[in-house]
């Protein structure tokens, strides 16, 4: 990093995760975003909108793009925070300012990372269990944190700029830590989208209602089956037993997100492809690698896809 002048940080794949990062980081970078052409106009005439427990504040700083050819030429630091389904393209699109540069991920699902160090050599894993939704264009809100953000070396052997990226997130006021384990994060992060998020989806419910007896034994299938998914691959989490991880969820959780809709529901109301493959579809297929049993895992899965396959308007939307 040039430490005579502000870090320079591009945001690939902007939405509600991304423009808040970019808002709460812009008061300690050059920070460019490329994002929806309605954000970008909405930014450029009014300002970045931020509101909830980040502060509520506009943000004139924060400079958006169209396209590689508006992009920054040496950017200290690229998150992509697009959703799963888009890594591929976002990766192909901005190949030429990718390579070469240390590239950070704060996206749901696992395999995202992978991809990545097809083009880069440095690669950041990164979890955030924050509840970021988009008020409209433009305008972000962040409403509950459940736990600091996690940075960790995925590839690569560039310690420095894992150490200068968590600190400039602590400088613009964002808890974060970091992890000398960034896969078994990237997995215990994993755990809560996967066992909470397609059933709200499904059933129209926020995470709250999940914690219901009625469900409580269809999750705890879905959990048990990771666990033996991880074992298979090696893959240590802070909870011993998928017993452990349970009550963790339904004690803590769940509950500090229990009145959020999870994106995924959000994709399906609105006919969008959802990250399921990355999550329980995921599982299914290292279980079958494995010859492990996953059929709940594996069920959940083919809903969700024939949910988002029938597309929008045949899920009610019923947000509070």
């Amino acid at each position: 990093m040039n430490h005579t002048k502000r870090p320079v940080v591009l945001i690939l794949g902007a939405g509600a995760v991304g423009l808040s990062l970019a808002g709460k980081t812009a008061a300690v970078a050059a920070v460019y975003a490329a994002c929806r052409p309605g954000h970008a106009a909405a930014i450029r005439e009014h300002g970045l909108v931020m509101e909830g427990i980040w502060g509520n504040f506009s943000v004139s700083g924060v400079s958006c793009i169209g396209g590689p050819a508006e992009a920054p030429p040496d950017p200290d630091y690229i998150l992509i925070t697009a959703k799963g389904t888009d890594t591929q393209a976002i990766c192909d699109e901005y190949a030429s300012v990718i390579r070469g540069r240390p590239v950070a991920t704060l996206q749901n699902g696992i395999g995202n990372e992978e991809t990545i160090a097809r083009y880069t050599d440095v690669v950041i894993g990164g979890t955030v269990t924050t509840n970021f939704s988009i008020v409209g264009d433009g305008h972000v809100r962040v409403k509950s944190e459940s736990s600091p953000m996690v940075f960790g070396l995925w590839s690569g052997e560039d310690g420095d700029a894992l150490d200068g990226l968590v600190a400039l997130v602590q400088e613009a006021g964002i808890a974060v830590r970091t992890s000398r384990d960034i896969r078994a994060a990237k997995w215990t992060k994993s755990l809560l989208n996967l066992s909470v998020n397609p059933i709200c989806a499904l059933l129209s419910i926020p995470v709250g209602e999940a914690a219901d007896d009625h469900l409580r034994e269809v999750i705890g299938h879905l959990i048990r089956e990771t666990f033996a998914v991880m074992a298979a691959e090696g893959v240590r989490v802070p909870w011993a037993t998928a017993d452990d991880y349970l009550a963790h969820l339904f004690g803590v959780q769940i509950r500090d997100f229990s009145a959020a809709y999870p994106s995924m529901y959000s994709d399906i109301a609105c006919g969008r492809q959802t990250e399921i493959d990355l999550l329980n579809g995921y599982i299914a297929a290292l279980g079958e690698k494995h010859g492990i049993p996953t059929p709940y895992n594996a069920c959940i899965a083919d809903l969700i896809r024939y949910r988002q396959s029938a597309g929008a308007g045949r899920h009610p939307v019923n947000r509070q």
